[in-house]
């Protein structure tokens, strides 16, 4: 029996969707489909999980998804947001600054000072993160530069990690959400909590908008 090209495209349309459903994958809640980037994530994703010693599978146990999601990730298949990112990031475990940044050269450590070339960008799905002092030995502190374009967001997947943290707007408008408080913040306002508090940011303006942040302990 022939099959057209038209019925083909449909029955592969359907096993991805299929096979989707089956590991997990929601779209775009937690991951969003694959564009642009700078960096290959997957490749990355996987020299340190085999440098760490780890198959997909021990990866995936820590992480609590299936070992198939992990190797979509690693396939560039589907490209994780910051909050799903950082979550298998924990299992390995290693943190968005040096996930992004191991293989940078080491500056003098005892330099106080930092030109703009030498904040790496350890953000991810088009929001940047400069992060301030990279390789500062026993590092207390994360600062960062941060710039989301116009409708980009930390995830539907809140961010919980230890510590505290705060940050002032710079530019634009951003809503903040910390647990089942909201509020859109405008230049000059600030926010400040605890982190352990489920948090998340979005770029609610029609312009580019800067945060200066800082949290401790670092998590980037």
């Amino acid at each position: 029996m022939s099959v057209s090209n038209e019925q083909l495209s449909a029955r592969n349309a359907r096993s991805r969707k299929l096979t989707r459903r089956r590991i997990g994958v929601k779209y775009p809640a937690i991951f969003t489909e694959p564009g642009d980037v700078a960096m290959d994530i997957g490749a990355r994703l996987q020299l340190v999980r085999k440098t760490r010693g780890l198959s997909q599978r021990e990866l995936a146990k820590r992480v609590g998804v299936t070992n198939s999601t992990i190797s979509l990730i690693e396939q560039n298949k589907v490209s994780p947001s910051v909050s799903s990112l950082k979550k298998v990031l924990d299992g390995i475990p290693v943190s968005l600054a040096d996930f992004f940044t191991q293989d940078l050269d080491i500056g003098l450590p005892d330099n106080p000072f930092y030109s703009a070339d030498e904040l790496p960008d350890v953000g991810n799905n088009d929001i940047h993160y400069f992060l301030v002092g990279q390789h500062r030995p026993q590092r207390q502190m994360c600062i960062l530069r941060e710039v989301m374009p116009p409708g980009s967001d930390t995830g539907e997947s809140m961010l919980v990690h230890a510590g505290e943290e705060g940050g002032v707007v710079i530019a634009g408008q951003v809503e903040v959400t910390v647990g089942d408080q909201v509020r859109v913040l405008q230049a000059g306002e600030a926010y400040y909590f605890e982190s352990q508090v489920p948090h998340r940011f979005r770029n609610v303006g029609e312009q580019e908008a800067v945060i200066f942040s800082a949290n401790t302990p670092a998590t980037f």
